[in-house]
């Protein structure tokens, strides 16, 4: 269990189309006054070129500009920086979640639902294993869009031997439609209450190069799945403060996982 509380800042914002440099000047801009007030920075999916099929032309490597730029500003903040970027890695490009930690630190996940409506599935290679990152003293899952869709990967096992979860908090960046945004509130508030955990959702707003509206709708939630910070639709940036305490007491209080099923992911 976690013995301190986490400062989350959420950053929501109109990314620009197929735009790097724009993006990483946006993202920055919004993020440095957080220097010193906050743990964990969530900046939305794709964030410096927006969800689109045609930006895997310029997909960077792990060697690139972005990655380089979001362990520059965990450095700057001293805090975590996580977002998603297109990478390529040979021959295939991923949505990957990039996790920057101040020192040098970083950990990545790979889009494992990859969303076919869009025909992402056409053009990106899937993801493998989930990923879960240790955080001042925080276990953390971190997720990307279409994932929140399918509960049973999202699932927080517990460990009774060790008594432990396999996260404390998880989290979902995102571009997700203004058209679908009554799905993405629903779904972030199931997943908490499901989970025994703390929930972080980070979209973007404006409208893209497609011609899709976003709706922000950036919340962070308790374990109960009650909201901490809920935004608008419009460019704003907020932090919550997560309770260790309160977490802890209602998994005491409320010990579902004690009577959950058991279950293995075929691939």
């Amino acid at each position: 269990m976690p013995n301190q509380d986490l400062r989350v800042s959420v950053v929501q914002a109109a990314t620009a189309w197929h735009d790097p440099p724009a993006n990483r000047a946006l993202y920055g801009g919004l993020a440095r006054p957080l220097a010193g007030q906050t743990d964990l920075v969530v900046l939305p999916e794709t964030l410096t070129s927006g969800f689109s099929n045609e930006a895997i032309g310029d997909a960077e490597g792990m060697d690139g500009e972005s990655v380089a730029w979001m362990r520059g500003l965990a450095d700057e903040l001293d805090a975590a920086v996580t977002g998603s970027l297109v990478i390529r890695e040979g021959e295939r490009v991923f949505n990957r979640l990039i996790f920057a930690t101040p020192g040098g630190g970083l950990a990545h996940y790979d889009k494992r639902h990859l969303f076919r409506m869009a025909r992402e599935h056409e053009r990106y290679a899937m993801g493998g294993p989930r990923t879960v990152v240790e955080w001042r003293g925080w276990r953390i899952c971190p997720q990307v869009c279409y994932d929140l869709r399918f509960p049973v990967y999202a699932r927080n096992l517990f460990d009774v031997a060790a008594d432990r979860f396999d996260y404390d908090l998880i989290l979902w960046v995102a571009n997700w439609p203004a058209a679908r945004r009554y799905a993405w509130q629903t779904l972030l508030r199931a997943r908490a209450i499901e989970n025994l955990a703390c929930v972080v959702g980070v979209n973007r707003v404006g409208t893209d190069g497609n011609d899709i509206a976003y709706a922000g709708d950036s919340v962070v939630l308790d374990a109960v799945g009650q909201p901490l910070l809920e935004l608008g639709a419009q460019e704003q940036v907020a932090t919550a403060r997560l309770s260790a305490a309160a977490l802890q007491a209602h998994r005491q209080r409320f010990p579902a996982q004690l009577d959950a099923d058991r279950f293995a992911l075929l691939d």
